[in-house]
């Protein structure tokens, strides 16, 4: 919680130039760069390892598998034994590492991470600022307009557990009069859809900064769909390549914002295409 106040604090202070960045809020470059970058496919990366897997599953010695999990599920039950040790021998013999990892949380169940945030340390900051005010304006109109305030799912997908910008947004948002809604890391696309159409949100914000957009984002769009609930707003935030804004766009996304985003612009921005839908 103290990293998601310092780092609301800094947005804000960044927003409001109080701190000047060079690139970012300060001496920036109209000139845009065709930079080259990796391109992975993630169903082909996926598919690979699903395929490897089910090759070692073939190869390997069922019986040595099964009691060397045996042996970890009877360590974390008893608290005998050496869980490090007998994980060891599990790969050995060509377990993998969800499987042992499931012998341990048959008795210890699985961690969920508490997703909280906070309020007011945004404003507190940045609550004179010109933007942080029309964006407030603009919030308590469509709130009148639609006797109700703008509500936002933020969702991490995928394997993506970078969550301090997705935090940011969450805070400056309700700062700004969003109802904002945090999903839990590590969502599937499907999750992300059945959260936002059961809270009935406005807006599906996806924060992507694992270079999964291209595959996770349009299978969001088309689990919305399949929901009925395709009227429901899409917009991805983070380290997305320019050159992947208009293949998001043709999926049917409506904003995309990357890094240097003003805060309180976003949220500008977001309003008055979701006011124009809802006329």
């Amino acid at each position: 919680m103290n990293i998601e106040e310092a780092a609301a604090q800094k947005q804000a202070r960044i927003d409001t130039m109080q701190d000047k960045i060079v690139g970012i809020n300060l001496y920036l470059n109209d000139e845009t760069e065709n930079i080259e970058v990796l391109e992975v496919d993630n169903t082909a990366v996926r598919n690979t390892q699903i395929q490897r897997i089910q090759q070692v599953k073939a190869n390997r010695n069922a019986d040595l598998v099964a009691n060397a999990l045996a042996a970890i599920g009877q360590a974390a039950q008893t608290g005998t034994g050496n869980l490090l040790e007998l994980a060891v021998i599990a790969a050995r013999h060509r377990a993998t590492l969800g499987e042992i990892s499931s012998a341990m949380e048959h008795h210890f169940g699985r961690y969920v991470p508490d997703s909280k945030t906070i309020t007011g340390v945004y404003a507190n900051t940045i609550a004179t600022n010109q933007l942080f005010q029309q964006a407030r304006s603009l919030s308590n109109q469509f709130e009148a307009q639609e006797g109700r305030r703008p509500r936002i799912l933020i969702a991490k997908l995928g394997q993506d557990g970078h969550d301090r910008g997705a935090k940011v947004i969450a805070t400056g948002f309700a700062d700004v009069g969003f109802d904002v809604d945090m999903g839990p890391l590590f969502q599937t696309p499907a999750e992300a859809a059945r959260q936002a159409v059961e809270n009935d949100v406005h807006i599906v914000g996806i924060s992507s900064l694992a270079a999964g957009h291209k595959t996770l984002v349009p299978q969001t769009l088309a689990a919305l769909q399949a929901l009925g609930r395709e009227d429901i707003m899409v917009i991805v935030g983070g380290v997305v390549p320019s050159k992947d804004y208009e293949y998001l766009f043709e999926a049917g996304v409506a904003a995309v914002f990357g890094p240097g985003t003003v805060l309180a612009e976003a949220a500008i921005k977001i309003l008055e295409l979701l006011m124009e839908t809802e006329q």
